[in-house]
């Protein structure tokens, strides 16, 4: 677990660092960055996306998991919480919940939150997991000097997404190939550029409803491994 600990660490440190030194930024700065971000974050989605070899599993995993997510509306209990969370901890700021979901949203989407985790809980090897967290620290200190606090919290998130997958990790070894990782990773891809879509304000997408799709690749080739087909 030190490397999920430090992960969400550095996510504070960074969150509390953009903070202080919010406030000293003029608003057409944050616009600006907030767009150069934004590009950065769709240019990273496109990156992992077009490493998928089928091209098939991942619209039917985007369809199928967007289908249960509305369903189970994982977008409105994600937006609950970062309102419950800003009415405790950040009154007088409008962009909390945003800060807090879309955080939440990049940090836990991608292949190095599944394979950082895997190889700690597996091998003890945390060195994938601490290069994601300087990366992760130098995004929340961005993100939180224009988005505020609400960024910080996406540390808990963080935490209890890649805790899970480090404690289980011996259990999913087995299911999680490379495959299955590279496919998971391309539909994760997909979710990153529609963060980035939102980050510009070019069109709302309900990107929590999706989330489920990642682990639809996972499913697909389990019943593969099981059924042969």
């Amino acid at each position: 677990m030190l490397g999920t600990i430090v992960n969400a660490v550095t996510i504070i440190f960074g969150s509390l660092l953009g903070v202080l030194i919010r406030k000293g930024i003029k608003d057409e700065y944050k616009k600006t960055v907030m767009d150069g971000v934004g590009l950065t974050v769709i240019i990273i989605g496109l990156m992992g996306a077009i490493k998928t070899e089928n091209t098939i599993l991942v619209i039917i995993s985007i369809v199928l998991g967007s289908i249960v997510g509305e369903a189970l509306a994982i977008e409105d209990k994600l937006n609950n919480i970062g309102e419950k969370l800003e009415g405790k901890f950040g009154k007088g700021d409008s962009d909390f919940s945003k800060g807090f979901v879309t955080a939440s949203l990049v940090f836990c989407i991608g292949a190095m939150a599944i394979v950082g985790s895997l190889e700690s809980g597996l091998m003890g090897d945390h060195s994938t997991l601490f290069a994601k967290s300087i990366l992760d620290g130098i995004s929340s200190v961005i993100f939180s000097s224009t988005l505020g606090i609400g960024v910080a919290f996406s540390a808990i998130p963080v935490f209890l997404y890649q805790g899970a997958i480090t404690l289980l990790a011996s259990s999913v070894k087995d299911l999680l190939t490379p495959d299955v990782i590279r496919e998971m990773s391309a539909v994760g891809g997909i979710l990153i550029m529609a963060i980035g879509i939102n980050v510009l304000d070019i069109k709302k997408i309900r990107i929590g409803n999706m989330l489920l799709a990642v682990f639809i690749p996972l499913i697909y080739f389990a019943l593969v491994s099981i059924f042969g087909f």
